[in-house]
C-alpha cells in the first residue's frame, strides 16, 4: 500500500479506535541481573538504555497476556467480544505450535464470531499484523479487527548468556481497528531480507531440528544473536525505512507529532530519530522500563503515548521496527483518538 493522506471521502481507512496492554507484575532490575550473569547496571544502561524488564509468573504464557490486553481495549471501547470479526496475533513465542495463540485468545474472551491466526515477524511482527488487519478493513470485508503484539521472551532466553538475557522482557499490546473516512493507516513500507537469518534466530524446535536430547543439551532452543551484525543492520534499516515513509508522504520533522520506534536499543532509536530530524519530545522511549518485548513494544508504546497525552486526534504518527529475518517496516498513521488519560 502506498496511499497518500485521504483526499477521497469514499476511501475506507483502518482507524485505531481502542488500545490495551498488559505487563507482568514481576520486575527484574539490572542490579538483579548482576547476580545472574557477569554484567553491571552501568554497562547495560550505557549500551542499551535498559534499567529493568518484566517477566511472566509461573504458568503464564503469551495467550494470557494477549487476552488481558484485548479485554482492556474492548472495555475502553465499550464493545463485547462477540462483535470482533478477526484476531491477528503477532508473536514468536506462541503457547504451543498449534492451536494458534489467536485461537486461544478467541476462546478466552468469547469472541464467538471471530476467526484469526498467528503471524511470525519477530520484532516487526506487530507492523506486519497491523498492515494485514488494515487491509481487511480497507476492503470493506470486516469492520472490527483486533491486532495483538505479544511475546513471552523469557521462555526462549538463556539466562546464562549475558549477550541476550539482559535485552528482553515480556508483555502484550492490542489495538482495535475499525473503518474511518478520515483517520487511520495512511501508508506502510515493509521489508524482509532472509539473508540476515543467520545473525538472529532460534536454531531448533522446527522441522529442521526437531526437539531432541541433543538440541536441548546444545541450547538450540534459545535465542541466538550476533549482536554486532544485528546492530549494524538495525541502525541503518530502521532509520532508512522510517525516513522513506516520511519523505513519500511529504512529512517534515515538524509535521511528525510522535515517532514510536521498536524498543530494542536506545542507540538504534537515537539513530533513527536523528535521521528524521526529530527532537527528544517527538520520540517515545520506554525501553528503560520494559526492555525489548519484541512484537509488543510498539502497541505498548501507543498505549502509554495516548494515556500521557502525547498522542491526540489529528496527530501524525510514525511507527517503525527492525527484527529477525531480517524484517523491517514503518507505518504512517493519522491518529483518530482523543486523549483518554
Amino acid at each position: 500500500m502506498n496511499s497518500k493522506l485521504n483526499k477521497n471521502s469514499d476511501k475506507i481507512l483502518a482507524n485505531i479506535t481502542a488500545l490495551g496492554m498488559y505487563l507482568p507484575e514481576k520486575v527484574i532490575t539490572n542490579a538483579e541481573m548482576e547476580n545472574i550473569v557477569e554484567t553491571s547496571d552501568e554497562w547495560i544502561q550505557t549500551r542499551t538504555g535498559i534499567r529493568e524488564r518484566r517477566i511472566v509468573a509461573k504458568g503464564e504464557a503469551t495467550s494470557h497476556m494477549a487476552t488481558k490486553a484485548v479485554m482492556q481495549a474492548l472495555s475502553r471501547r465499550g464493545i463485547s467480544p462477540g462483535e470482533i470479526e478477526v484476531i491477528i496475533v503477532a508473536t514468536v513465542t506462541p503457547d504451543m505450535m498449534f492451536p494458534s495463540t489467536a485461537a486461544l485468545v478467541q476462546d478466552n474472551i468469547g469472541a464467538t464470531n471471530a476467526w484469526g491466526y498467528d503471524l511470525s515477524g519477530a520484532c516487526s511482527g506487530f507492523l506486519f499484523a497491523l498492515q494485514a488487519g488494515a487491509q481487511m478493513i480497507e476492503t470493506g470485508t470486516y469492520k472490527k479487527v483486533v491486532v495483538i503484539g505479544a511475546d513471552t521472551m523469557s521462555s526462549i532466553i538463556d539466562y546464562t548468556d549475558r549477550n541476550t538475557c539482559i535485552l528482553f522482557g515480556d508483555g502484550a499490546g492490542a489495538v482495535l481497528l475499525e473503518p474511518s473516512s478520515e483517520y487511520g493507516v495512511i501508508d506502510a513500507k515493509l521489508r524482509i531480507d532472509g539473508s540476515g537469518g543467520k545473525f538472529l534466530n532460534i536454531k531448533a524446535g522446527g522441522s529442521l531440528h526437531p526437539a531432541s536430547h541433543e538440541t536441548v543439551t546444545n541450547k538450540m532452543h534459545y535465542v541466538y544473536q550476533d549482536g554486532k551484525s544485528v546492530f549494524k543492520f538495525a541502525v541503518k534499516g530502521m532509520a532508512d525505512i522510517s525516513f522513506d515513509v516520511a519523505k513519500r508522504n511529504n512529512l517534515t520533522s515538524k509535521d511528525i507529532s510522535l515517532f514510536i520506534p521498536h524498543q530494542a536499543n536506545k542507540r538504534i532509536i537515537d539513530g533513527s530519530a536523528k535521521r528524521l530530524g526529530l527532537r527528544d519530545d517527538q520520540v517515545l522511549i520506554n525501553i528503560d522500563k520494559y526492555a525489548n518485548t519484541t512484537a509488543a513494544t510498539i502497541p505498548i508504546g501507543m498505549v502509554e503515548a495516548q494515556e500521557s497525552g502525547r498522542l491526540n486526534k489529528n496527530d501524525n504518527l510514525i511507527i517503525s521496527s527492525f527484527g529477525a529475518g531480517f524484517t523491517s517496516g514503518a507505518i504512517y498513521i493519522k491518529w483518530g483518538m482523543d486523549h483518554v488519560g
